[in-house]
């Protein structure tokens, strides 16, 4: 089971700072970023697999949360030194043995722990269209926040070459569907623009805190916890990919109604219910024209009651299911099993490890120690689908 070490260590991923050599008109941050890598990753991959290509979604998910974790690692260096240590393969073999080292303790499951080694020792030189997938969108996540860095930067003599270099690492991407309605500015750039707004918004903006974290950033943490807690259960392939994906773009409305606070949400019933008819009329006007028709039932599947257990027979959506349920009658591709309730667990540890990791550096306030209190509570005598969630939460001193 995910334990409190390794989700403390994704947590670490807020506190980094990307371009901090140059003037930034706001924190880029490091997970953030990952999860607009992960966001275009995902449209990238829809484009080839409907081209008829196969994607190895599990390796696509997986190597791009290992990855998140090496970069956590090894925060401080730069992306040109991190390149040409990639050339020497005897120096990069060693960092990655410091890399391994320091995740292995914080990692409790064998299976997962291979799956880190083989990743960072067995596949350096993978050429997979997963792997390239991933490297496509790295690149790109990186070339938007250029754009924004070389405009509060504009006597720098380095953003010509970097901006070149970047253009040439994404040119070398270009037979990717993708990659060349990206880069020739098509619709679905408007959506990965629209997701990118995400990290603008900051959550609990009312409440000072330390580390801010940003919606989109958030949205890639319960990701990630989804998936290591869906990794606890008996799973297929579509479970893994929908709790993953389910949990990335849990929050996306939110790119159109912006991040409502929960106790506004909660303050009643009909307020809830008006907020999510809201996002759904949002959604169709502002979010699903700008993805391709044939995404649309998929994505909505993912945002719309989004905390729901469900699965889709001969495609009518079947709700009010328990994960045990799932597991043992549609743990199954065919019925694109989804287990809301592990998305609204991660969501809830997110939450508090953003109300934890702020009261303990020192900022604190009632709203975060309510949080914090009800969210614990909550939880204390939780198991979801045979995962002891309390096990978690009783970590966390």
């Amino acid at each position: 089971m995910i334990n409190s070490s390794l989700v403390n260590e994704l947590f670490r991923a807020f506190h980094i700072q990307r371009w901090n050599d140059r003037i930034r008109p706001m924190e880029l941050i490091e997970m953030d970023k990952h999860a607009h890598k992960m966001i275009i990753a995902y449209c990238l991959g829809k484009y080839e697999e409907g081209a008829g290509k196969e994607i190895d979604w599990n390796e696509l998910i997986r190597s791009g949360i290992f990855e998140l974790l090496r970069r956590i690692v090894i925060s401080d260096i730069k992306s040109p030194i991190y390149r040409e240590i990639k050339k020497n393969k005897e120096v990069f073999a060693k960092l990655n043995e410091y890399i391994y080292t320091h995740l292995v303790t914080k990692i409790d499951d064998h299976t997962i722990k291979q799956e880190l080694k083989d990743f960072l020792f067995n596949d350096v030189e993978k050429n997979t269209l997963s792997q390239r997938i991933l490297d496509a969108s790295h690149i790109y996540a990186s070339y938007w926040e250029f754009q924004i860095v070389k405009v509060t930067n504009p006597t720098s003599y380095q953003n010509n070459e970097i901006e070149m270099e970047l253009l040439n690492d994404i040119h070398a991407f270009s037979d990717l569907i993708g990659v060349q309605k990206l880069m020739t500015r098509q619709t679905i750039s408007n959506f990965i623009d629209m997701c990118s707004q995400l990290r603008f918004q900051i959550r609990w903006a009312q409440t000072p805190r330390v580390p801010k974290t940003s919606v989109l950033g958030h949205s890639l943490l319960v990701a990630c916890i989804s998936y290591f807690l869906t990794r606890d259960l008996p799973n297929c392939n579509k479970r893994i990919y929908n709790n993953f994906f389910g949990g990335l773009f849990h929050d996306l409305p939110e790119a159109v109604t912006r991040d409502i606070i929960s106790p506004v949400k909660e303050s009643s019933a009909e307020f809830d219910i008006l907020i999510k008819t809201l996002e759904r009329e949002l959604a169709e006007k502002e979010i699903f024209p700008h993805i391709e028709e044939t995404w649309i039932e998929e994505m909505k599947y993912f945002t719309q009651d989004e905390f729901a257990n469900k699965v889709s027979i001969k495609k009518k959506i079947k709700k009010n299911l328990s994960i045990e349920e799932i597991t043992e009658n549609y743990n199954s591709n065919e019925f694109l099993p989804y287990d809301g309730e592990l998305i609204k667990a991660g969501d809830h540890l997110a939450a508090f490890l953003e109300s934890w990791h702020s009261i303990r550096s020192g900022i604190s306030s009632t709203e975060l120690i309510s949080s914090e209190q009800k969210i614990r509570e909550q939880y204390k005598d939780k198991t979801i689908g045979g995962i002891p969630i309390k096990n978690l939460y009783a970590s966390f001193e």
